[in-house]
């Protein structure tokens, strides 16, 4: 089994009988109310699906990641991971003091000890992890709405989030080690996805798997672009697709509480981290990985794997060309393995399949399986 980033898995919970003191000390605690994102954040933190975090990024580190995509330990690492708060708020804190961490209802589910209060430059972080400062990126555009200060410290979570939803697919990174040592797995695939798979998808998942042992389907179900397709239809996708398609032995669904960033090349590196914490050897980077708009090349996000010691970074990337369907060749190609020219290629964008869809039409078999264009069509029915 694949070590964790850093060498330990982080589990930032506390045992059962210390959850109801650390709740009690909550109630007299000031509290903080976290994003949706942030919330994520935490939950992804104590589960050590951010190995090796163990809680928000100190000042320290986050000047590292911008500046170098290293932590200051010297683990490679391109995303900050931080906890913004108002000036009056962190004007009132005092050094060390412990703070509750609130959801959207006001529940604590944490404590966090307040070892940094930092101030950020929002255009900086901006141009750095996401290689632009136009707000037209979510990205950026959720930098210049944080608050102008940054909290760092350590977390002890005593109440998890409550969910209703994929209840038997939320597995954590102890849970889908576990899970991939039963099936007897020695290497694992990661597949990241915010969106239903399509036979371009469907086409390197099983490349990939023809090399390893089993595959891990692990999609966003955080925040993601109001565009996107929901959630809850691009799993009902997943499941027909497993189903139908897939050796049941030799692949999992599990999904993934992370919010999307569309950081490009910087989130590539991010997203294979928390795959190799969930216990992947292995993991998908194809075109355009966790791209938004024309902010990225169209294999930056492979390219950046370069930049980093195989060692250090731990897990093995999979490089895939733009995959297609060619008419001459009857079935799922790349520029790599197909000699025809693009008149053959059944290319379909995102843009063009909305379109399809709320016009009544069925995408193509070479685009997409029949039970997936269904479950599409009919969630467009719904919404209209």
């Amino acid at each position: 089994m694949i070590d964790p980033h850093g060498g330990k898995l982080v589990n930032c919970y506390v045992a059962p009988d210390e959850a109801n003191i650390l709740a009690e000390e909550a109630g007299a605690c000031k509290s903080w109310q976290l994003s949706s994102r942030e919330l994520s954040d935490l939950e992804m933190i104590a589960s050590g699906a951010l190995s090796p975090l163990a809680g928000y990024m100190d000042e320290e580190d986050f000047r590292a990641v911008i500046n170098t995509m290293h932590l200051s330990g010297g683990q490679p690492w391109t995303i900050p991971v931080t906890l913004a708060v108002s000036e009056a708020f962190a004007a009132s804190l005092k050094p060390d003091e412990a703070i509750a961490l609130t959801d959207e209802n006001g529940r604590a589910l944490a404590l966090m000890n307040v070892a940094d209060i930092y101030g950020f430059d929002a255009e900086d972080y901006a141009r750095k992890v996401f290689r632009t400062t136009e707000d037209a990126h979510p990205g950026v555009a959720a930098i210049y709405d944080m608050h102008p200060r940054i909290l760092g410290g350590p977390v002890r979570m005593f109440r998890k989030r409550e969910y209703v939803d994929f209840q038997e697919y939320r597995l954590e990174p102890a849970e889908t080690r576990a899970l991939f040592e039963k099936k007897g797995w020695r290497t694992v695939v990661g597949f990241q996805t915010r969106n239903p798979i399509h036979r371009a998808h469907e086409y390197l998942q099983k490349c990939a798997l023809e090399i390893v042992d089993g595959l891990l389907i692990h999609p966003i179900v955080g925040d993601t672009k109001e565009d996107d397709t929901p959630a809850g239809i691009r799993m009902a996708c997943y499941q027909i697709l497993l189903e139908k398609y897939y050796p049941a032995d030799r692949t999992a669904l599990v999904v993934n509480p992370a919010a999307m960033r569309y950081g490009g090349p910087r989130e590539a590196i991010f997203h294979a981290i928390i795959r190799k914490n969930y216990g992947c050897t292995h993991f998908i980077v194809g075109r355009d990985h966790a791209g938004v708009g024309n902010y990225y090349g169209t294999y930056d996000a492979q390219e950046i794997f370069n930049e980093f010691d195989p060692g250090a970074l731990g897990i093995i990337p999979l490089m895939f060309e733009h995959a297609f369907f060619c008419k001459m060749c009857g079935n799922m190609a790349s520029a790599k393995t197909c000699p025809h020219g693009r008149e053959s290629h059944v290319f379909l964008s995102g843009t063009r399949v909305r379109e399809m869809l709320q016009n009544g039409q069925q995408p193509p078999p070479e685009f997409t399986r029949p039970e997936v264009a269904r479950i599409l069509m009919d969630s467009v029915k719904m919404e209209g």
